[in-house]
């Protein structure tokens, strides 16, 4: 009885076409993903130096320079992140001030504010936002406000709670004051973590641009 030998040899050929297909197959955007959010945040600490921005969360509008020298515009500073729910040791988010308002009211962890925002992964993606922004990818930033990108009158501004959210945005905030324009870069330990939100991977460091405005009264 004579042997066939087709489905071996057709075996042997979908072998090596599905090993053709793999050392072509394009890398994809999310490859060695926290690797790279590691590398992204410690460029921005390299990059802060030692600015750092501290304090223990007064709970009153009157302090006015919250002890510290005052902020170099386009200057990145780390700030401490105080929410108390981490065991590994002091946390720190990264932001820059784009645009100052000395006059402004300082936010406070209980304050509800209108903001403009765009929230972006390190490849550049938008994972959220209602206006065109800075993101991620953008290193040059005008400090000129008339040179910025800034919202449209096409755009709306959506009513935020500084204490509704992640860590490595609210106490940035409480820094800020309406009218003034930040950057802010979170790792992704004071972020969403080992964990996935919505379009958000796991382990995603995030970059903000805020433009903030009025305090909404209850």
């Amino acid at each position: 009885m004579k042997k066939s030998f087709f489905i071996p040899s057709l075996l042997v050929a979908l072998a090596f076409a599905f090993a053709a297909c793999e050392e072509t197959a394009e890398p994809s955007a999310y490859d060695n993903w926290r690797e790279r959010n590691d590398a992204f945040i410690d460029s921005i600490r390299t990059e802060t130096g030692e600015n750092y921005l501290v304090w223990r969360s007064p709970a009153t509008r009157a302090t006015t320079d919250l002890g510290q020298t005052p902020m170099e515009l386009g200057k990145l500073y780390a700030i401490e992140v105080q929410d108390g729910s981490t065991t590994e040791g002091l946390q720190y988010t990264y932001a820059k001030k784009l645009v100052d308002n000395p006059d402004g009211t300082r936010l406070l962890y209980t304050d509800n504010a209108e903001m403009f925002y765009r929230g972006t992964l390190i490849n550049g993606v938008e994972f959220d936002g209602n206006f065109d922004g800075y993101g991620a990818l953008d290193q040059q930033i005008p400090l000129d406000p008339a040179q910025m990108k800034n919202p449209t009158d096409f755009d709306e501004p959506a009513t935020m709670s500084v204490s509704g959210m992640i860590g490595g945005v609210e106490w940035v905030l409480q820094h800020a004051r309406t009218g003034e324009r930040w950057i802010i870069y979170i790792p992704y330990n004071v972020g969403y973590g080992a964990s996935s939100s919505g379009s958000v991977p796991a382990y995603s460091a995030l970059t903000f641009d805020f433009v903030i405005g009025d305090i909404v009264e209850d």
